[in-house]
């Protein structure tokens, strides 16, 4: 009875009609269409864009070179090369992040022991040139040090959920 029935669903083609049922109604419902430039999508509260290296009130880059970040890097886009200063602590020289080879997984940020690699909230951010994908240190501490505020606001919002 099953494969008679089956039959005639297929000879009158249901399928198909109540396919095009679906594609009826879509077609005179209203559309949304965002205007990118213009409008923007919300975005979320952890949403992960570019880097950042940030710095201390004093203005002293707070990176350690404990090259955890580099350690924990899934993609090995991380580079880190430290040497110690006079007064006995380790700073690094070299702080470059390969944003290709990136993926923007957030696990740089979860093991600094310092806060002082971040992702920004930024995604709008293009390369003209090749070599411009490798995020140097004085590259991401020019970004930290550009949206401080904006960084130490949403650290603030999300510390109660960490």
């Amino acid at each position: 009875m099953n494969r008679i029935v089956g039959y005639f669903k297929s000879l009158l083609l249901l399928e198909l009609f109540a396919g095009l049922r679906v594609t009826w109604g879509y077609l005179w419902a209203p559309k949304y269409t965002m205007r990118y430039p213009l409008e923007k999508f919300p975005q979320s509260p952890r949403f992960r864009g570019l880097h950042a290296l940030r710095r201390y009130a004093n203005g002293e880059e707070r990176c350690i070179a404990c090259k955890l970040c580099e350690a924990v890097c899934p993609a090995l886009a991380i580079t880190i090369d430290s040497e110690p200063r006079e007064d006995g602590s380790r700073r690094t020289t070299r702080y470059d992040i390969d944003l290709f080879k990136c993926i923007y997984c957030g696990f740089c940020e979860e093991s600094c022991p310092v806060d002082s690699i971040v992702e920004t909230h930024i995604h709008e951010y293009h390369f003209e040139n090749r070599g411009e994908n490798i995020m140097t240190k004085q590259k991401l501490l020019a970004i930290g040090d550009r949206f401080e505020s904006e960084v130490a606001e949403r650290k603030a919002a999300d510390a109660a959920y960490r």
